[in-house]
């Protein structure tokens, strides 16, 4: 077995190169191995000076996160906490300059390794980041104490509390990284250690204050992240505890501020937050594995796309392809429609572009990877045909029918419905192992998740082509099975059932929208409704009364109708279930909802009463647990992580608190089947327990429990 840390001597200098694929994580062994090679390099008359470097693709992409869940107790993680803090002083205080060598990317406790070294060099294209409040933890092996000192208070607070990845270029601006390598990376290391060796010089970050030297100004920036967090944070802890470890070692010393981050890290470690984050991390990547798709199926390489429809999915979906510097032919039925889906798609680039995300010659270029048209014509060169068109059963059919005949016999063909039968247009088509679900989430061109319906046919090279496919377009792919609303609307529709009928029976919109958002959710159930727009679930509803069916099972509420009759769709007219100034999204409480509620109670013998914050977010997460149940049961949804996924990427439900059925079970599933029953007397059969709920209940398992176990066996 190769060294985890290989020992070179180099032009007089000592090469520490981390071989610990694929991403070179800190596990068991990586540090000590540091450890042991800086010790002997300070000791070695032939090493003048250090380069700690990555082999393969990156320098250390973050702590091996499967440690954090065999910490037992609090003792234990303040014990390990310190002997990683110690290890890390042991590097800065080497006689000798050490030099963090980085590309790839320098990730958590990778970046808090490189900040323990004299000084840091990258390649531009590398990445340096603090993404451990992603996780429900803060940096724990110095990282709020150092990054200050090196980067100044606000860009720390931002990169502790937000956990995304900065630049090699900005790192460099910020004072993070100290060079720039153009070309070999460890040869320009080598000179650089060199010359830092004949002047004598070394430099430890702990003892830097210039950057934290302005107190009133670091207090200023702390407040104002504070204030901030209370919008953003929406009920996660680890973004404040990563702002009060960087307070305390600004105003307090560096020796007590790493005995605070010690004390927070541990804190977080150990909380349920931390658990939920850590578990969705894994389900992420536990979604790409499809049973009975092998990791060898072949897939094919998407480099054209086509897209039928422009309107508002049809603008988000070819910018998510074009975005990806994938072409994309874009057709509409007459040039008024695809006018005004170009004009809306330059419109969101020219936005960006105004905000400085882009430049005028990058929006150009990618407007010109799309080529409008009216007909079929070049439909047979492309590697996948997406229909968006409106949510219409027949229509639809229409479309595959016709792409059936005019792609290639390999043509990957998708369809963008929220809820219709991806069978029936896969038999329309012809060419049934092609046809595919790819469920985009509005506005498809920023929403994450892709929801990947597979059909009875669908084959195995489709479905692993559409999972490669996602990653190519920078979403998060989860393969479900074909009912009607798929999964995410599907259980969505319980969600809703419950906030409608809760406000018919006393709640208000406002209230019933604010405890969804202090649970954590971005917007509530009305909210979102506005902005998705009102007749988009209008028509779904007047389809399936056509057909004798319904979205979820029990009384429905008629007001969301109403609205629909009364030509009130939401932010795009103006009014929906708030009203809306002209130019301005900031909802306005509209009285004329309660009357409309009031008389929908009266219709259905309701006597309105005073419901709770506690009633209101217990009837709409129980309701959506126990659909999820029957959702596994049914195995629409492989594993509960896979619903968790969807519903984290796809409604912005709060991952610190794991997921919908990761919620369930942090309330115990006896509690859930005991609220289910509790809603049946009271409400009646509609609230019908799912079998799978009243299964694990009745052996105090949970979702993931029965998931782990099924997986062992």
């Amino acid at each position: 077995m190769p060294e985890l840390v290989q020992y070179t001597i180099q032009d007089e200098v000592a090469v520490l190169t981390i071989n610990n694929p694929p991403v070179n994580a800190l596990s068991p062994g990586v540090p000590d191995g540091i450890d042991a090679g800086v010790a002997r390099a300070a000791a070695d008359p032939a090493a003048k000076a250090v380069v700690l470097i990555g082999s393969g693709s990156t320098f250390i992409a973050g702590a091996d996160i499967r440690v954090f869940g065999t910490i037992p107790n609090r003792e234990v993680s303040v014990e390990r906490s310190h002997r990683v803090h110690e290890l890390l002083r042991r590097i800065e205080d080497c006689p000798k300059p050490v030099v963090a060598a980085i590309h790839g990317t320098a990730l958590g406790g990778g970046l808090e390794f490189a900040m323990a070294c004299h000084y840091r060099v990258a390649v531009p294209s590398a990445k340096v980041g603090q993404p451990e409040v992603l996780l429900g933890i803060i940096p724990g092996a110095g990282g709020t104490q150092r990054l200050p000192r090196l980067c100044g208070v606000p860009t720390a607070i931002e990169m502790c509390t937000l956990g995304q990845h900065i630049s090699a270029k900005r790192a460099h601006a910020e004072g993070i990284v100290d060079a720039l390598i153009d070309g070999d990376l460890l040869t320009g290391a080598i000179a650089f250690a060199r010359a830092k060796a004949a002047a004598g010089e070394t430099r430890k970050v702990r003892e830097q204050s210039a950057k934290i030297a302005d107190q009133a100004a670091a207090v200023a920036a702390i407040q104002a992240a504070r204030a901030s967090l209370k919008k953003t944070a929406r009920g996660a802890h680890a973004p404040y505890a990563a702002v009060d470890g960087i307070e305390a070692g600004v105003l307090h010393g560096f020796d007590k501020g790493s005995d605070r981050e010690i004390e927070l890290f541990s804190d977080c470690v150990l909380s349920d937050e931390s658990r939920n984050l850590i578990r969705l991390f894994f389900a992420e990547r536990e979604a790409a594995k499809v049973p009975g798709v092998a990791k060898e199926t072949p897939t094919a390489d998407i480099r054209t796309a086509a897209v039928v429809g422009a309107g508002t999915m049809g603008g988000g979906i070819p910018m998510s392809y074009i975005n990806s510097g994938i072409p994309v032919l874009l057709k509409e039925s007459d040039q008024a429609a695809l006018d005004r889906g170009l004009a809306v798609i330059r419109k969101n680039y020219e936005i960006s572009a105004s905000k400085g995300k882009m430049t005028a010659e990058q929006v150009e270029r990618v407007m010109s990877l799309i080529r409008p048209t009216l007909t079929y014509d070049g439909f047979d060169k492309v590697d996948i045909a997406v229909e968006a068109v409106f949510e219409n059963f027949d229509l639809k059919k229409s479309v595959f029918a016709d792409l059936g005949r005019v792609t290639r016999p390999d043509c990957v063909l998708a369809s963008n419905t929220s809820t219709l039968d991806i069978d029936q247009f896969a038999h329309a088509s012809g060419r049934p192992a092609n046809v595919i679900g790819h469920h985009f989430f509005s506005p498809a061109n920023v929403m994450k998740l892709l929801e990947i319906v597979r059909g009875k046919a669908t084959s195995n090279e489709t479905i692993a082509t559409s999972l490669k496919l996602s990653k190519k377009l920078n979403k998060v792919g989860v393969v479900v099975g074909n009912c009607f609303g798929f999964v995410a609307n599907r259980m969505l529709a319980y969600y809703m059932r419950e906030a409608q009928l809760v406000l018919e029976e006393g709640a208000s919109v406002p209230q019933i929208d604010n405890v969804m958002t202090t649970f954590g959710l971005p917007v509530g159930p009305f909210a979102m409704q506005d902005i998705a727009g009102i007749d988009v679930g209008a028509r779904i509803r007047q389809y399936l009364r056509s057909i004798g069916k319904h979205r979820a099972e029990g009384p429905q509420s008629p007001v969301a109708d109403w609205l629909y009759e009364m030509g009130r769709y939401g932010q795009k007219t103006g009014a929906g279930w708030y009203q809306y100034e002209a130019g301005n999204r900031t909802p306005i409480i509209d009285p004329l909802i309660d009357e409309l509620a009031a008389k929908a109670a009266q219709e259905r013998g309701v006597t309105r009463r005073k419901i709770s914050d506690d009633e209101i977010l217990s009837r709409i997460m129980v309701a959506l647990a126990n659909e999820g149940a029957n959702v596994l049961d049914e195995h629409i949804a492989i594993r509960p992580g896979d619903i968790d996924v969807i519903y984290a990427y796809g409604f912005g439900y709060p991952r610190h608190r794991g997921g919908p059925m990761a919620y369930a079970d942090s309330l115990g599933l006896s509690h859930v089947l005991a609220k289910v029953n509790e809603y049946r007397a009271q409400l009646g059969d509609h609230w019908k327990p799912a079998p799978l709920l009243e299964r694990l209940a009745a052996t105090s398992k949970g979702f993931y429990d029965a998931a782990a176990s099924a997986s062992a066996g």
